[in-house]
């Protein structure tokens, strides 16, 4: 069914010469699939079943670019993406081994280093899952990630009913305490949805990142997801060469759980299971649900 969803799809749009889609795993928000055709090499498509009325692979197309362009980040080539439908040029998946993470240590660091920028925010809105990701510009980073990262979840059904009433008052209570809980940070180009299954290979075997979210953020957005999202044994060589490169702090661990509240938010918001987002952040919030 899938396949010949996305096989109609590609037809659509012209490209004739696909013969026949695999489906592929991984996505959670499209329909994928890797499409064999006659005379070119294999592509990846994705599509909705029932596309949103916004242009979301419009923005995720403007987005590998980013990266790539400014943040030099390997990413697929696009070669089509409209309402309906983005394809690209097929990836690998990732290799074990610590030397790929290290070099991939590498790459995200020379993303956040090079790409400081003055704001937090990006020039448009584009899409975390099927969400709307608010991207408006801001001077400041703290309100900036309790307004358009945390407490824009609280008005989700999914999330209404995940937490009660003392887990809703408890995050806005962290929200007000956020200058007090993270360090200031600049702003710098982030993928925004770094969860390991966004990290691929190029067909030559260098780290590629695909489904982004971007925005001008703190980089720590990033590696907290990356570090929350089951990394392999060898990825701890990742986060070694990125915390020297970078010369992160010797805290930073500790301020995961609440940098990722934004992703778990995101998690419980869209998915049902929530694969135990929804007590991760009730178990974080826990230490705000007073005033103490």
């Amino acid at each position: 069914m899938r396949s010949t969803f996305l096989l109609d799809c590609l037809h659509r749009a012209g490209m004739g010469d696909v013969v026949a889609v695999e489906p592929a795993t991984g996505g959670l928000a499209a329909l994928a699939g890797i499409a064999t055709r006659r005379d070119a090499p294999p592509v990846f498509v994705k599509a909705f079943a029932d596309p949103p009325d916004d242009d979301v692979f419009g923005a995720e197309a403007e987005g590998l670019a980013a990266l790539r362009e400014l943040g030099g980040l390997a990413t697929p080539d696009v070669i089509l993406a409209n309402r309906e439908l983005l394809v690209l040029s097929a990836l690998r998946p990732k290799p074990g081994g610590a030397a790929f993470w290290e070099e991939f240590a590498h790459a995200l660091a020379h993303l956040h280093v090079g790409t400081v920028h003055p704001r937090f925010g990006w020039h448009r809105d584009n899409w975390l899952g099927r969400r709307r990701q608010i991207n408006t510009w801001h001077d400041d980073g703290f309100a900036f990630f309790a307004e358009h990262r945390l407490l824009r979840w609280l008005g989700e059904p999914r999330v209404e009913a995940a937490l009660d009433a003392g887990d809703r008052a408890a995050l806005v209570r962290l929200c007000d305490r956020l200058p007090e809980l993270l360090p200031e940070r600049p702003a710098c180009l982030t993928h925004g949805d770094l969860w390991t299954q966004n990290l691929m290979a190029t067909p030559d075997g260098r780290p590629a990142v695909i489904d982004p979210a971007v925005s001008y953020m703190w980089a720590e957005v990033d590696l907290a997801h990356v570090w929350s999202t089951a990394p392999p044994p060898e990825a701890d060589r990742f986060f070694a060469v990125y915390a020297e490169l970078t010369a992160l702090d010797r805290d930073w661990r500790a301020r995961m759980p609440i940098v990722q509240l934004r992703q778990h938010l995101a998690v419980v918001a869209q998915f049902d299971p929530d694969w135990g987002a929804a007590e991760i952040i009730r178990s974080t919030l826990a230490p705000f649900r007073t005033s103490a």
